[in-house]
């Protein structure tokens, strides 16, 4: 918990006919997405309605060999998943997509979010004899969905009726013999959108940065509660369930989870980062040289704050580029000794200078001590540390692993004492009323601050934790 980790990212295509390269493309877009989760990643692609799926715990590019690729062979419907789990352990049999059959065929499934009333669907589903084989909430959605597909008339009205049971935050790409479906829940928790490619495939990814990486041009966002179905016949929508409640996108999306060149409901990342910064210079201006950034969500946000302030920005870390947002020494070494080899300062940039610090978040404080720990050593005169988040005070429900108030720092302590905690000279963080204006999406400023602001936009669980679901089966061998 000293950093945030990030929830999952899906990835769907269609095709009007077979092609040898699918597996590839959705490798391409899994590549684009692996920020958001670097636990596990599963590829599942149908020819004909035979599903062949592939997946385990690892690195997109570590996972997938081109031997395992080819392997995955030809088709026209492809789903694919990057997992950081915060519901389940991280094992194999937790990897993504969940593919289920039965009697009325079978689906390939992938989720990003996480579900409030998991609990007690899986209980309920217990009961009437389902069999679990993952620690996930995912496969409570899949069986559902299955349940529902008994008595519909198709797997689109399955899912729909689906949507009617399970609540939270759920993106899903969902592949059946002959369709993609696309799914967004209706508070709009998660980002998804859809694009088309030039040969005519339609492609459904968490970020549009993934579109990109396919080359496919995106076509719009797909909006809270709507249901897109990608079939032989066209595309198809189905809004039942739009617009039942107000859009709450988790506003974290834009601060750290997203990629900088992603645009989600009609605002780009990028931006929202810069705005973040200019908001920050306004409510927490002060006298210093140079404006550095923490690598790599909070170098927008500094460039923002350095327009705004004035004061000229300047690289202030070097990234060691072959490490991504998680890391393990070997040897399990100290975290100090991690930050030093993730993040090294830029001596020149910061000696003898009062320095502006800007990072996203502060969870535990610990990675914070560290990085101001080196750039003191660097010989910075002095730091002042701007947040472009609020102060993290309540738990999470909806896929960021903040399952817990005692593992946050700002519930702690003052702000006055997580500054010396750290060791900064001053500590601002961004308001709630500015994070909430950062981002003028197609749907306003529906976003959801609940970490920050405890105003959560649905019914929440009674006492969740990420492996819930572990310690029941502990308890049930007792």
């Amino acid at each position: 918990m000293s950093n945030l980790r990030e929830e999952c990212g899906v990835f769907g295509i269609y095709s009007p006919g077979a092609s040898d390269d699918m597996a590839h493309t959705v490798y391409y877009g899994l590549f684009a997405l692996q920020h958001r989760g670097q636990e596990s990643c599963g590829i599942a692609v149908n020819d004909d309605g035979v599903f062949n799926c592939y997946k385990d715990t690892g690195l997109v590019n570590d996972v997938f060999t081109p031997e395992i690729l080819n392997r995955l062979g030809k088709g026209n419907i492809a789903v694919g998943h990057v997992r950081y789990g915060t519901t389940g352990t991280n094992d194999r049999n937790n990897a993504q997509p969940i593919v289920v059959n039965h009697i009325k065929g079978k689906i390939a499934l992938a989720h990003n979010g996480n579900l409030v009333n998991s609990e007690e669907l899986r209980h309920e589903l217990e009961l009437q004899g389902s069999i679990f084989h993952t620690t996930s909430d995912t496969e409570a959605i899949s069986y559902i969905i299955t349940k529902e597909r008994l008595n519909a008339p198709s797997i689109e009205e399955a899912v729909s009726r689906a949507m009617d049971r399970i609540r939270g935050a759920y993106s899903l790409v969902i592949m059946s013999p002959a369709k993609l479906i696309a799914v967004r829940d209706e508070n709009g928790f998660r980002p998804l959108c859809y694009g088309k490619t030039a040969d005519g495939r339609y492609v459904v990814a968490s970020e549009s940065c993934a579109l990109d990486a396919v080359g496919a041009e995106f076509i719009r966002d797909i909006r809270p509660g709507e249901i897109l179905v990608f079939s032989k016949d066209g595309v198809r929508s189905m809004e039942t369930h739009c617009q039942k409640v107000p859009c709450s996108l988790c506003v974290f999306e834009y601060i750290y989870f997203a990629r900088p060149d992603s645009v989600i409901d009609g605002c780009g990342v990028h931006s929202a980062r810069m705005r973040a910064g200019a908001f920050l210079a306004l409510e927490h201006p002060v006298q210093a040289d140079v404006v550095i950034g923490v690598p790599d969500s909070g170098i927008d946000a500094a460039i923002g704050y350095a327009k705004q302030s004035g004061i000229p920005y300047e690289p202030g870390f070097i990234k060691n580029k072959y490490i991504g947002r998680t890391f393990i020494a070997p040897g399990q070494q100290s975290r100090e000794d991690q930050v030093r080899i993730k993040l090294n300062p830029i001596s020149s940039a910061v000696r003898g200078k009062r320095v502006v610090m800007i990072d996203d978040s502060i969870v535990r404080g610990t990675t914070s001590a560290r990085i101001v720990k080196l750039l003191r050593n660097a010989g910075a005169r002095e730091i002042h540390m701007r947040v472009s988040a609020p102060p993290f005070l309540n738990p999470c429900y909806y896929g960021t692993d903040i399952d817990s108030r005692e593992n946050l720092i700002a519930c702690q302590y003052t702000q006055e004492e997580i500054a010396k905690k750290i060791g900064v000279d001053t500590l601002g963080y961004l308001s709630v009323e500015s994070v909430k204006q950062i981002a003028k999406g197609i749907h306003g400023s529906g976003y959801c601050t609940a970490c920050f602001d405890g105003q959560y936009p649905t019914e929440i669980p009674a006492a969740p934790t990420k492996n819930r679901f572990e310690t029941k089966i502990h308890e049930n061998k007792e």
